[in-house]
């Protein structure tokens, strides 16, 4: 039985842009590649982390005015930049924590997705980046 529940509300912060109101879904995902560190004589497999290869993926309706969704992230397109994602509005803390990827890469930017009658929305990528948590108020 869930002893706590959580009501999906992050802050989206791009390159140190709000993207809050034009986010509709986060999900940060933490990778440690597997090494293999098996010797002659083990008896199973073994294995040490090796590299971080973490991936943030944002859901956002597209806008195009100015300090939005595109002119934000346009110019980030094959280039790295800070990403950070809370679990609900600051101040950080053990239960609320900043999760940070700094030197993220942006491959691709889907410029237009329109649909006759429906709000315009994108998913993004980012891949890389160190894995960082802010806990400090």
């Amino acid at each position: 039985m869930s002893t706590s529940t959580y009501l999906s509300n992050p802050v989206v912060t791009v390159n140190s842009v709000d993207l809050t109101n034009q986010c509709t879904a986060a999900t940060l995902t933490r990778t440690v590649e597997a090494l293999d560190a098996t010797a002659f004589g083990d008896t199973s497999r073994k294995f040490t982390g090796g590299l971080q290869n973490n991936e943030l993926t944002l859901s956002l309706l597209m806008s195009y005015a100015a300090t939005e969704t595109y002119a934000t992230l346009k110019a980030l397109v094959g280039t790295t930049t800070t990403v950070r994602v809370q679990p609900a509005a600051p101040p950080d803390s053990a239960t609320n924590p900043g999760l940070i990827l700094t030197g993220a890469y942006l491959e691709n930017l889907p410029v237009l997705n329109a649909t006759l009658g429906e709000l315009s929305t994108i998913d993004i990528t980012f891949t890389g980046g160190v894995f960082s948590e802010d806990t400090t108020v």
